[in-house]
């Protein structure tokens, strides 16, 4: 598996366990294809950013303008939140794929006309404070 393909489950994964408080091993096993194997990547992006979840959401709060995180959609919200969790704590992903990455995921997942924008707007802003 790909990091591209991990960051979609990642996604998938962290919205699950929001909407329906499944267990994070569960959540990853259900977005998971018949024969598929996860990656490290992939379980240390879920739990990484479930287990700094407290100090992630700080910083997103922090990097808004004129907005709350819970004004966002859950699958944005996870998208920043996954991304927030690659640039702070994962020493070897480069601060500027973590952003492309995750305005690519938000372009994919998201039903708003530029969803890119925004996801790139909040994590410019975090990316000064790092």
């Amino acid at each position: 598996m790909n990091r591209r393909v991990a960051r979609i489950k990642t996604v998938q994964s962290l919205y699950q366990i929001e909407m329906t408080g499944a267990n994070p091993d569960d959540a990853i096993e259900t977005v998971m294809e018949e024969g598929e194997e996860k990656s490290t990547f992939l379980t240390t992006l879920v739990h990484g950013t479930l287990e700094n979840l407290k100090e992630i959401d700080a910083l997103l709060e922090t990097a808004l303008k004129n907005w709350s995180l819970t004004r966002i959609s859950r699958v944005d919200r996870a998208i920043l939140r996954m991304a927030t969790y690659e640039m702070k704590w994962m020493d070897d992903v480069p601060i500027n794929v973590s952003i492309n990455e995750a305005i690519d995921l938000a372009k994919g997942f998201s039903v708003d006309e530029e969803p890119g924008k925004f996801v790139n707007g909040v994590l410019s802003n975090l990316a000064k404070s790092l």
